[in-house]
């Protein structure tokens, strides 16, 4: 039997980016999306709710709103939404896997990414929030990467008043959420 551990399903910030990444189904030997493009799309939709809430909290608590969400929700005994906002108001979501990918596999991965010696993969239930604290740095530097392009125009991407933007079509952002989505695993200390 195949031990499985986390990977991430989805990276994004709904509704100018979705990544989705496939999922290891023991069943069938092979890898594919663990739900459809629409599903993730209403489930990042479902984390702005989250989001919100806490800032509302967070503002009456008068606690500083800064950086890492954690974990926003459990979706079910497979899936759990971890969030991140940048200083600019940013809100960017990693859906994780809890069973997306083989031990095997995920030790290759991580040997092709160069984590060093935090790349360990050991098979263990549970993901601490500071395990993804590379992939959300990694995603903030593939967005001000972006944002330092002379050609792409910020406010025709800005969902504003509930009406969605542009989506983000830059290949070069699109091959860094790849890049991002398909070489962590647990314990990878850089992206």
């Amino acid at each position: 039997m195949t031990t499985a551990i986390p990977s991430i399903a989805c990276l994004g910030n709904n509704p100018l980016h979705i990544s989705i990444f496939p999922s290891y189904d023991p069943t069938t030997n092979t890898f594919a999306p663990i739900r459809t493009p629409l599903q993730f799309s209403l489930l990042l939709s479902s984390t702005i709710d989250v989001f919100e809430l806490r800032a509302k909290h967070n503002a009456v608590s008068g606690v500083g709103l800064s950086g890492d969400f954690g974990l926003l929700q459990a979706v079910d005994d497979r899936l759990a939404a971890y969030g991140f906002e940048t200083n600019t108001g940013v809100r960017m979501v990693c859906v994780v896997d809890m069973r997306g990918r083989r031990a095997a596999a995920a030790a290759a991965a991580a040997a092709t990414v160069g984590a060093g010696s935090g790349s360990g993969v050991t098979a263990r239930p549970g993901l601490r929030d500071a395990e993804l604290k590379p992939v959300f740095r990694a995603m903030q530097t593939a967005y001000v990467r972006l944002l330092q392009n002379p050609f792409y125009e910020p406010d025709e991407h800005a969902p504003l008043g509930g009406q969605g933007g542009k989506k983000i079509t830059s290949r070069k952002f699109a091959a860094d959420m790849k890049r991002i989505g398909e070489g962590w695993t647990p314990g990878v200390t850089s992206l």
